[in-house]
């Protein structure tokens, strides 16, 4: 199971565009509070929790609201990430570590708890991941989890497929819900739970949509073909073909399915 991404791509594109992505991460934000509302109808008190792919810091602040007598550590693919969480966080007692979440630099049961979101639809597999977290969770912790699913930005992934006219196409893809779950018991997880959600968030034009996807560094899920005159027809004609398909009261649509998952190492 693996998808087209450039890990590469989507570590300098996160670096570039740290100090932007707050003021545009807004189904992310979304994403962050229903996982801390699914912590707190397990009733989950670790003692240590790790955030994969911590961004910014945000999720890992309110944490620290919540949870705070717990060792938070934070760890980002992009150096530009932790620098701008490490600002934020300043005073908080969260430590930001520079890793890739398929290589975590963690000792064997170090968390009791393992949350991440809006993270792992950038990697190539979920399972080397899934084997890491298992791996750093602590008999029985809990592993909460927030991706973005196969129907993420499907109007756009639409429109440009009718653009390119049978041409090959380059844009990102996610994974299913059924992969998610099924990575989740391939990693011996007990008890897991893979579900979704559709989260909807509007723009005023297409290029506004894309300047989005760029600000929050997820450039690389938007099309991308050959550059030049080709390259120009081609977005031009999705931005048109979106606009006349999608478009409904003056705005554009842009459709994320989130996909929810829990599990627990085995005690």
């Amino acid at each position: 199971m693996a998808t087209n991404i450039d890990r590469e791509k989507v570590r300098s594109s996160f670096h570039r565009q740290a100090s932007d992505y707050d003021g545009h991460a807004v189904v992310q934000r979304r994403v962050a509070e229903k996982l801390i509302a699914l912590l707190q109808e397990k009733e989950a008190l670790p003692a240590r929790l790790l955030d994969i792919g911590a961004g910014t810091g945000k999720l890992l602040a309110k944490l620290r609201e919540l949870y705070p007598e717990t060792l938070a550590v934070g760890a980002d693919l992009a150096l530009g990430m932790c620098r701008t969480a490490s600002l934020g966080l300043a005073g908080k007692g969260v430590q930001l570590v520079n890793a890739d979440a398929e290589q975590l630099p963690f000792a064997t049961s170090s968390f009791d708890l393992v949350i991440s979101t809006s993270t792992f639809q950038w990697l190539s597999s979920l399972d080397r991941t899934f084997a890491e977290v298992t791996r750093v969770l602590s008999p029985g912790g809990l592993f909460c989890f927030a991706l973005f699913g196969e129907r993420t930005l499907f109007e756009l992934r639409d429109a440009y497929q009718t653009a390119l006219n049978g041409g090959a196409n380059r844009s990102h893809s996610f994974f299913s819900r059924d992969q998610v779950l099924t990575a989740l018991q391939r990693a011996l997880f007990t008890g897991p739970q893979a579900s979704s959600q559709i989260e909807v968030e509007l723009h005023p034009d297409v290029p506004e949509l894309l300047r989005s996807l760029k600000r929050i560094g997820a450039g690389s899920a938007a099309p991308v073909t050959a550059k030049g005159l080709s390259h120009r027809r081609v977005m031009l004609e999705m931005m048109e073909v979106y606009r006349k398909k999608y478009a409904k009261d003056g705005a554009i649509p842009a459709s994320y399915e989130v996909i929810y998952g829990l599990g627990r190492k085995q005690g």
